[in-house]
This record gives C-alpha cells, sequence and structure tokens, in this order.
C-alpha cells in the first residue's frame, strides 16, 4: 500500500494505492466504521477480486481500469444538494471530467456511464453514519463481453485527481441538474430498474431533485 495528498485550498483528500483488494468499497466502510480512516478518503485498487456492481451484481475486475471508493462527509456537500440526489451529481461530475479529457461518454440515468449503447462504467452512493461513500468502477482499458472501453487514453492517477478537483470545487446541485436535464434525452432508449422491475424510461419525465416520474409513479435511485 502507497497513498497520496492531494491537497486543493480548504480540500484535503488522503488517496490509498493497493496492488489488490477484493472490494475497495467493503475495505473503505470497514476502515471508516473501525474510525481507522476519515473522510475525506479515496482507496485505488490496481486489481478488484469481488467488486460490487448495480442491483448487487458483481463488477468484473480486468488490470489496467479504475476501481476506486471515496468517502466525504455530507456535511461538506454543497448546500443545496439532497441526498437522494447525489447520485446523479457525482456521476455527472465524473462523466464531465471524462468529456474534459475528449471522451464522449454520457450519463444514463441515474449513475451508469455509456458510450452508445453499452456501458463503460458505473457509481453506487450509499450514506452511512452521515459518511457519503461512493464506489466507481471504469472499463479504462479493458472491457468484458457485452461491455465497451473507455474511448480516451488517459492515466487512472490523472482522471483521478481531475475528478476530486472537480469534486472540491461544490458546484451547485442546480447549476449541474440544469446541463444533464438538456442531455436527458439520452436516456429515452434505455430502461431503469425499480423493485426487481425493468421499466423503460421513454416517457420518464425527470424531476429537479433527479428523480423520475414514469407513468405516474416517482421513482428515486436506490444506488
Amino acid at each position: 500500500m502507497c497513498f497520496h495528498i492531494l491537497t486543493e485550498k480548504d480540500f484535503q483528500l488522503k488517496i490509498l494505492y493497493f496492488s489488490s483488494l477484493p472490494s475497495t468499497q467493503i475495505y473503505l466502510k470497514e476502515q471508516l466504521q473501525s474510525k481507522k480512516l476519515t473522510p475525506p478518503v479515496a482507496v485505488v485498487a490496481d486489481v478488484q477480486t469481488n467488486g460490487i456492481g448495480s442491483r448487487e451484481n458483481g463488477w468484473i475486475y480486468k488490470e489496467g481500469n479504475l476501481f476506486l471508493s471515496f468517502a466525504l462527509d455530507v456535511n461538506e456537500l454543497p448546500h443545496d444538494l439532497k441526498l437522494e440526489s447525489t447520485s446523479i451529481y457525482f456521476s455527472y461530475l465524473l462523466k464531465e471530467t471524462l468529456n474534459e479529457f475528449g471522451s464522449k461518454v454520457f450519463l444514463k440515468w441515474p449513475n451508469d456511464l455509456y458510450l452508445e449503447n453499452k456501458k463503460i462504467g458505473g457509481m453506487i452512493t450509499n450514506i452511512t453514519n452521515n459518511k457519503l461513500i461512493c464506489g466507481v468502477g471504469i472499463n479504462l482499458v479493458n472491457a468484458p463481453k457485452g461491455f465497451q472501453s473507455l474511448d480516451i487514453r488517459i492515466s487512472r492517477e490523472i482522471l483521478i485527481e481531475t475528478y476530486f478537483k472537480n469534486i472540491e470545487k461544490k458546484v451547485l446541485w442546480k447549476q449541474v441538474f440544469s446541463i444533464y436535464k438538456l442531455e436527458f434525452e439520452n436516456n429515452k432508449e434505455f430502461f431503469t430498474h425499480s423493485d426487481g422491475k425493468k421499466i423503460s424510461l421513454e416517457s420518464s419525465v425527470l424531476q429537479d431533485d433527479g428523480s423520475l416520474c414514469i407513468n405516474g409513479e416517482r421513482i428515486y435511485s436506490r444506488r
């Protein structure tokens, strides 16, 4: 293990690098629970052997890809960011970071990164003891069958550092949402899942808090 301190103004983030972990997210949660680590902190692994994907699926590892988890104190989030909106907020900042380097990746509601019709990565967010914990997986160079790898070449370290610099800016939710709302049309050909059901996004209407209204039902991100 080695670590790096990223310092931007009043934001000092400790980043721990490991050659291998079963899951960066599980490791981070355990360290936070035992108070061996405190936010803001991030954990990165070269290889992740038992990663967690959306809807409790595994995230298949391919060496050279990004396996990252980080924790922030909820009191340090932008003042207008509701906790139910965090998935979209932090996923969109990651998408924007990749776009800065020339990627055409877009955000599929609420936290999946896509190129055309194939997933290249995603994020899981949850709140535990007043701490926001985010797990990120991106196919930087290798993708399993049915998935896609990123359309640009970028070093893991540069991506991580730029992403956290963007987080440190604490862009307001209303600014992020106003842009994402314009891009939401990219979602219409896809599906989402709610209570075990697969639901088309074709007739969905994005609400101000990031939830969706579909056939009169309000659906929130649960991850």
